[in-house]
């Protein structure tokens, strides 16, 4: 399963967000102090280490978990195509803080001045994510294996479950918090769902990104609640319109899916395949040659 068109196009905060949780994780890993980043009630209510709170958003503490990390960040890359750099940027400082508060109403309860209850890395928007994925991803295709019914999705969640149990206990309680910042994102709360960061911000990830990563300024937009663009038919014909008319393809339901899960109108998407001759990256060129006016 993709998180639509390969690479990161229109997903810049994303890319660097993913670009500085590899580099921190690899640079403690060579020092040997991946593991001692984790969050415990002295860090916090005690000496208060202010450079392992900021690091231990980004790092994780070993390899297995790095891999499924970055894995599942750079699927969710599909979030910012969907809502715009502006938003998704608070969706991840939202998720982080959120994540990270509950965190330390959790350690206040748990009290426990020895242990290193928290594991670092980005579980608060990795889980976070987790919950718009499982309301607003559609499921595209289903299979069997073994007799066990699965569905194109779960490979995600299998993937979140084996980071979620990766250092047990230490693991399992920031994911939960991540999944309930999740949710107070989804509810709407402070009305969260419209705020955005101002566009010079964002573009400062823009400009970072490099020329082969094909990142475009424009992206479809759609927020977590479920709201998707309209994009008509007629409008798709409009902004493209070839001298000769393509052959007749019918469009794989896979690709549909895809561009769906993006946010485009299905008949929309249907039509711009065609046009595309089941080329998901022209077909989402074509939607973004017209961007709807907010």
């Amino acid at each position: 399963m993709n998180g639509g068109p390969s690479g990161f196009n229109n997903a810049p905060v994303a890319r660097s967000f993913i670009v500085a949780s590899a580099f921190f994780t690899v640079f403690f890993g060579i020092q040997g102090r991946s593991f001692n980043l984790g969050l415990s009630y002295q860090d916090i209510f005690g000496k208060l280490s202010i450079w392992k709170l900021i690091t231990s958003v980004f790092a994780f503490s070993s390899t297995p978990e790095l891999m499924f990390g970055l894995y599942l960040l750079y699927y969710f890359r599909v979030f910012e195509r969907q809502i715009g750099s502006n938003k998704y940027s608070v969706f991840i400082l939202f998720s982080v803080v959120a994540s990270f508060l509950f965190e330390v109403v959790a350690l206040a309860i748990l009290k426990d001045p020895t242990a290193n209850l928290l594991t670092s890395g980005p579980y608060g928007l990795i889980f976070a994510s987790f919950v718009p994925f499982y309301f607003d991803i559609p499921v595209s295709t289903w299979f069997r294996i073994f007799g066990v019914r699965f569905s194109n999705k779960s490979f995600i969640y299998l993937a979140g479950l084996q980071l979620l149990l990766s250092s047990w206990k230490r693991s399992l309680l920031p994911g939960i918090c991540g999944i309930l910042a999740g949710s107070l994102y989804r509810l709407n709360v402070f009305c969260i769902q419209r705020a955005k960061f101002p566009m010079f911000i964002t573009s400062f990830f823009l400009r970072l990104s490099l020329p082969s990563m094909g990142n475009s300024p424009t992206a479809p937009t759609r927020n977590l609640a479920g709201n998707v663009p309209s994009y008509t038919t007629r409008q798709v014909e409009r902004t493209y319109r070839p001298s000769v008319a393509p052959s007749a393809v019918e469009p794989l339901e896979v690709s549909v899916a895809t561009l769906v899960s993006m946010g485009f109108d299905q008949n929309s998407a249907r039509q711009a395949l065609v046009h595309a001759r089941n080329d998901i990256n022209a077909a989402t060129n074509i939607f973004l040659k017209r961007r709807p006016t907010n």
